[in-house]
């Protein structure tokens, strides 16, 4: 079987390399050290399929030194170790380290990332870390201080375009088909500065039809697109309506239907701790007051995830996403903050009542501060009426509740403590 088009394709040196001028172009930071001949470990962070492993790979051809990879979903701390070791041992003296290139380096555990930490500062190996996420939440500091961090962008138009042009010309496979590129809208649209996305959308339109010519078009590119569920989508615009179908089941109260969309992420190698996010979202916006406990699942959840990684973190997303689907719903709370948000884009800066404000010295207590103010705890059912929000603002309503079982208690213990105010 042949080799996918975006493999076919990798680039083998720098000339061949597409977009990144300002880490790789001439007089450019990192092409100066590979031009040298020798470089420091460093940390590539940037969206998928912009370059990373490529650019690791050329790296180490130019350097003509050894190549370790290591991927941070598969490998533990002893596979890490083990290349360490082959690192020291397959070392000539006078030779420039081994390149130990970890793919998803954010997926590796602090464990796994002190063990690193004795090989890279000691230069057995040359560790460069490949990460789609914030490397300074993710990477551990002593090991994040001592590699450099490069930021790698989503290729631009022209560069995707160039590949594109480059595929239909140079590819073996491809230059044996008569291929017009009528259209390059949806591709380029659906690629989001992936070139590997991008290919493979090539590839999948290219293989789905033997028409000679094959005329590409927008349309033949959404409809092939449409046909094969499976071409997930995670950064354009099937990202965006698959995440939002996710969101909707779990308001709508659709399990079934929530446990779908999760899976169609997954199948599509979605970043788990997005999911995680839109989970912690999801329970606070959509079931909010209603259910307080789904917050603390869903953020348990988070937790899980984080420390189990794939592919059993799957379990515990799926228990809260279905949590969090059969819950009661209220957006009290999202209402709530948006309104004030509001009112206070509105009203502006207004004072802080005096007896609502600290008085640490003589001199404000002189002026009123805290004067008058009574102390909840103090009277019976630790309530007392009394003036909280600004002069302005006294008879203001910003949460009004909504009626599910939990939150009728909340109601009514605010009807309770201010009578008419909290009648909705």
């Amino acid at each position: 079987m042949s080799e996918p088009l975006a493999e076919r394709l990798r680039p083998r040196s720098l000339d061949d390399y597409v977009g990144q001028q300002h880490l790789v172009g001439e007089g450019a930071v990192l092409r100066k050290m590979i031009d040298a001949g020798r470089i420091s470990s460093f940390i590539l962070w940037g969206p998928p399929g912009v370059g990373k492993t490529t650019l690791a790979q050329i790296i180490a051809n130019k350097l003509e030194v050894p190549f370790y990879t290591l991927s941070a979903v598969t490998s533990g701390v002893k596979d890490v170790r083990e290349v360490i070791e082959k690192a020291r041992n397959g070392r000539f003296f006078s030779s420039a380290s081994p390149i130990l290139f970890i793919d998803e380096i954010h997926r590796f555990s602090k464990s796994q990332q002190d063990s690193l930490l004795g090989a890279v500062e000691r230069g057995v190996v040359t560790l460069i870390g490949a990460t789609t996420e914030n490397p300074s939440f993710e990477v551990i500091r002593p090991l994040l201080s001592r590699c450099q961090l490069y930021v790698l962008k989503p290729l631009e138009k022209d560069d995707l375009l160039a590949l594109l042009n480059r595929a239909l010309n140079e590819d073996i496979e491809l230059k044996k088909r008569k291929i017009e590129l009528k259209e390059t809208d949806a591709l380029l649209r659906y690629s989001g500065g992936d070139a590997r996305k991008l290919l493979n959308i090539l590839e999948l339109v290219v293989t789905a039809d033997d028409a000679e010519p094959l005329v590409i078009t927008n349309e033949i590119v959404v409809a092939r697109l449409q046909e094969n569920p499976l071409a997930y989508d995670k950064d354009g615009e099937m990202h965006y309506d698959i995440i939002s179908a996710f969101i909707k089941s779990i308001r709508g109260s659709d399990p079934d239907a929530a446990l779908y969309w999760m899976a169609r992420m997954i199948e599509g190698g979605e970043d788990p701790k997005f999911i995680a996010r839109r989970l912690v979202i999801s329970a606070a916006e959509d079931i909010g007051l209603a259910n307080p406990n789904a917050l603390l699942l869903a953020n348990a959840a988070f937790d899980a995830v984080t420390k189990l990684g794939w592919p059993e973190g799957r379990i515990p997303l799926a228990e809260a996403a279905v949590y969090l689907a059969t819950s009661p719903k209220s957006n009290s709370a999202y209402l709530g903050i948006d309104s004030a948000l509001e009112l206070v884009r509105q009203t502006g800066n207004l004072p802080v009542p005096l007896h609502l404000r600290n008085a640490p010295t003589g001199l404000m207590k002189q002026l009123g501060y805290s004067d008058g103010y009574r102390y909840s705890h103090d009277f019976p059912g630790n309530f007392v009426e009394q003036q909280y929000l600004p002069d302005d603002l006294t008879t203001t309503r910003i949460w009004h509740a909504q009626h599910s079982p939990a939150e009728e208690k909340l109601y009514q213990n605010m009807v309770r403590n201010w009578g008419e105010r909290f009648k909705n």
